[in-house]
């Protein structure tokens, strides 16, 4: 039958299937990230003080809370699938991508009722200037009431992704960065008739283009993923699926969330400068991660492509293939992080020039993507074997180095290190530090997990 003949994954050639897998979504996150860069470039222009930029910076938390909420339960739902796919098991495929649906709106609801109730009090949280709380709450409440786009376009790229269907993932995506970048100057500086919505226009330029993009994804699945059947007929919430794919599902969103809190106490350590400083310094690290996602969007798109192949190969007893497939992602993630590591140390004031004039930015952000940089070498390392562990069902693991790199390293040996010198030029040093870290425990669970699950594999 059509629905059990045996997957491109446990049959090309694993070097030509990575590259095939991973290339449309490393193409479709550099125009994300070329999207996050256009975006902040804008709302740089807004006002001459660039609060919008600092509202914009400090929102970058709790979009990259919603987002690791998305990807994470994605991460479970491409886990499961691939694995139960590998093993012929087509109506536990079909189920699971019911139960994903469910859990997208799901997540979207939740978003939904804590952007009309909660953005106010957490700009207050975090800064006491009124200008900035201004701009923060017309921006993030858009983006968090109107998420609905954001949440079923990840869940439908993963599903797609889980049957080896990276290329519609390159359309979906592609499309909706596009429309957001036409949307953007439009909607924020009221081009062609349009009302001049300021920060509120770079919101609605998102959660358009994501909306669009979430639509193409469902229309792909409807048309093109015949392997997964998507209907809700007869759908009923199966709780046995829903734990499955949280057993993956919830330590990655948990490793990813993680990111948003470091991201939140490192702005809070930045206020513990006069307040022109810790300004800066807030726009320094929310550039920093709109640049830097240039270069690690492509990593990650490499890291979605290999999960996938590793959990269905994982599932068909292809011990060979794993290996081989985690060979070639160390080669090609180590590569393109070594790029974005000399571009870091030699061009990073022409990178800061394109969000800002003010010479004490540049200067301060100079210091920082340079003091940054060593991290990405080690970091390429980290997320090949991050991705392994996720797709062989040890998500847990993925989560502890997470925590240990993010939250018990990065962030402690910022505060010390602001608090000892009484600067914020070196805070920047824990990053390579806590990368250090990070590659040693994913070293030694790399090499429990390998003796356990990987090596006993009959090929």
């Amino acid at each position: 039958m059509e629905e059990t003949r045996e997957n491109k994954m446990g049959t090309m050639s694993t070097n030509k299937l990575l590259i095939t897998m991973s290339l449309p979504m490393i193409v479709s996150m550099l125009v994300q990230a070329l999207y996050n860069i256009v975006d902040s470039i804008f709302v740089a222009r807004v006002d001459p003080d660039q609060y919008a930029l600092a509202a914009v910076s400090l929102a970058f938390p709790v979009q990259s809370l919603m987002i690791a909420v998305a990807s994470g339960t994605g991460v479970g739902i491409n886990a499961y699938l691939s694995k139960s796919l590998g093993m012929k098991k087509m109506d536990e495929v079909r189920k699971t991508a019911q139960n994903a649906v469910l859990l997208a709106f799901l997540s979207w609801l939740a978003a939904f009722l804590l952007g009309l109730f909660g953005v106010e009090i957490f700009y207050k949280f975090l800064t006491p200037t009124a200008e900035i709380r201004s701009y923060g709450k017309d921006y993030l409440s858009i983006i968090m009431m109107f998420s609905v786009g954001m949440f079923f376009q990840i869940i439908f790229e993963r599903l797609l992704q889980s049957t080896g269907k990276t290329i519609y993932n390159m359309i979906t995506q592609g499309t909706g960065a596009i429309i957001n970048i036409i949307l953007d100057p439009i909607l924020i500086f009221g081009y062609f008739g349009f009302p001049k919505l300021g920060a509120s226009g770079a919101a609605i330029a998102t959660v358009i283009g994501q909306t669009i993009a979430a639509l193409l994804g469902l229309i792909f699945n409807i048309r093109f993923n015949k392997e997964i059947h998507l209907s809700l007929k007869g759908f009923r919430p199966n709780g046995r699926i829903i734990k499955k794919i949280y057993a993956v599902g919830f330590p990655a969103i948990i490793m990813q969330s993680i990111t948003s809190f470091m991201t939140l106490a490192l702005n809070k350590i930045c206020y513990l400068f006069p307040e022109n400083i810790a300004k800066n310094g807030v726009n320094v690290l929310g550039v920093y991660f709109k640049v830097q996602s240039f270069v690690f969007m492509p990593v990650f798109g490499l890291n979605n492509g290999m999960t996938p192949i590793i959990a269905y190969n994982y599932g068909a007893n292809h011990k060979k293939r794993i290996m081989s497939t985690m060979r070639l992602g160390f080669v090609m993630a180590v590569a393109y992080l070594l790029l974005g590591f000399v571009l870091f140390e030699t061009i990073p004031d022409l990178m800061l020039k394109l969000f800002t004039s003010d010479e004490e930015m540049i200067r301060m952000g100079t210091i920082a993507f340079r003091e940054i940089a060593p991290s990405f070498i080690f970091a390429g390392f980290s997320i090949i074997i991050i991705a392994t562990l996720q797709a062989l069902s040890h998500g847990v693991y993925s989560m502890i180095v997470s925590i240990c790199r993010q939250l018990v390293v990065l962030v402690p040996v910022a505060f010390v290190l602001a608090k000892v010198f009484n600067t914020i030029n070196v805070m920047w040093i824990a990053f390579p530090i806590a990368e250090c870290v990070s590659l040693i425990l994913c070293l030694l669970f790399f090499r429990s997990v390998y003796r356990k699950t990987i090596k006993p594999l009959a090929d």
